[in-house]
């Protein structure tokens, strides 16, 4: 049975379209703006997308840049509008729509396009993950615009503090489209002067120094003579010294001139609010490429990310999340990551934190009362940080309010005389 999303925030366009659907058999799922879209996009794929243009919180052409750029429009989505014009049109076909109904719709109409949606073959390749993507991310944003603005005048650029995937998520942000990809730890013969001009206009890729053997450092310093004047940017990422990279025998002179210009991931330490956004983006991403299975993160596995001290990882946070998020999907047994997951496979660095040395006796309980034990702490800790305010420490866990109140009685969660009014 086709998944299909219908996002409007008329609820009467809401309520007759899924009644419309529903009696042709399809199973709808219902989203009044684009924020419960974004939520529901995050657990499952639909197999089709109806989306408003004119909402209020996010029109429906921004959020399909999202998904666009983020390589979740793995899914047909025609996009509906009361106030349709040709330019509203292409724009959305620019960006992946697969068509556009103008409302009122004809009964016709709207099944005759939902039918040839479903048919249309959508392409198994998805585009890359960039930083576009954590664009509601203001510290991520902030980095991008400094790697930007660095890009523009340097050829070769230096990324420290990850490597790897997400190093690669930060280079391919400078791609220009359809320009050439070359990723120079791939390249285990001796680079010459056609296949650099092949990859004129496009990137060198390096996603970590500390691995390139003695041929990989000669073809880099061989590109890096070539790179400006064939307009290729060099990105080349490292979580070592300089010191190190040394002793490890690179050429001091080289290791300089790639040094010249440099941008570091700003550290994860101080933004805890926002590594759900973070780790539910990478997870994402990873399913929707097919290297992980189907997984998605619950509330309380993200209320437990944000607890974990990743300053404890200095120059090298980035690389343990993204393999946390990694680890995490291959291993969690239900498709919902749990808190109790995400404990699991915690980084012995970040276990032998100070920061985490109260949960370590949780380790040594039965799974429900740790679980038990665990919340208490977590609604204490919530609790006294939004001075006793319930309606935050709801949007804040997740929980409808009634709910809440239950679960702290439950746990047995003293209150404030706030909290009790």
């Amino acid at each position: 049975m086709a998944i299909i999303l219908v996002v409007d925030d008329e609820v009467g366009i809401r309520e007759l379209l899924s009644e419309i659907l529903v009696d042709e058999g399809y199973d709808v799922r219902l989203a009044e703006n684009a924020a419960a879209a974004r939520r529901i996009r995050q657990t499952l794929r639909p197999d089709l997308v109806l989306l408003d243009i004119w909402m209020p919180d996010l029109d429906g052409i921004s959020l399909l840049k999202e998904w666009h750029v983020a390589g979740q429009l793995n899914m047909p989505v025609v996009m509906m509008s009361g106030h349709g014009t040709i330019d509203t049109a292409v724009e959305a076909t620019r960006f992946g729509a697969f068509d556009f109904l103008e409302k009122p719709i004809a009964l016709q109409k709207l099944l005759g396009t939902v039918q040839k949606a479903l048919k249309h073959d959508t392409p198994t390749i998805r585009p890359p993950l960039t930083l576009e993507a954590f664009a509601r991310v203001p510290f991520v944003k902030e980095f991008r615009r400094r790697l930007e603005q660095a890009a523009a005048k340097a050829s070769t650029l230096l990324l420290r503090g990850a490597t790897a995937g997400m190093a690669e998520i930060a280079a391919r942000t400078l791609q220009p489209a359809r320009a050439p990809w070359l990723n120079l730890a791939e390249q285990s013969s001796a680079l010459n002067q056609e296949t650099l001009e092949k990859a004129g206009g496009g990137i060198l890729f390096v996603p970590d120094l500390a691995v390139l053997g003695k041929m990989q450092q000669m073809n880099l310093a061989f590109a890096v003579d070539r790179a400006e004047k064939l307009k290729i940017q060099l990105l080349l990422a490292t979580v070592a010294s300089h010191e190190a990279l040394a002793e490890a025998g690179w050429d001091g002179k080289l290791l300089a001139r790639l040094s010249e210009v440099w941008v570091a991931f700003p550290p994860l330490a101080g933004h805890a609010d926002d590594l759900p956004e973070i780790a539910s983006l990478l997870l994402t991403n990873l399913v929707e490429r097919g290297e992980v299975p189907a997984r998605r993160f619950s509330t309380s596995a993200l209320n437990t990310l944000r607890t974990l001290p990743w300053k404890s990882h200095a120059d090298s946070s980035w690389n343990a999340l993204y393999a946390l998020v990694r680890n995490l999907a291959l291993t969690a047994l239900d498709e919902d990551i749990s808190a109790d997951d995400v404990l699991r496979v915690m980084p012995s660095e970040l276990a032998d934190d100070p920061q985490t040395q109260p949960l370590l006796p949780l380790f040594e309980q039965p799974l429900r009362e740790a679980r038990d034990a665990f919340e208490k702490l977590y609604f204490e800790h919530h609790l006294l940080r939004e001075g006793g305010n319930m309606t935050r420490l709801a949007e804040r866990s997740g929980l409808e309010r009634t709910h809440l109140y239950r679960k702290l009685k439950q746990l047995d969660v003293k209150l404030g005389k706030r909290g009790e009014d």
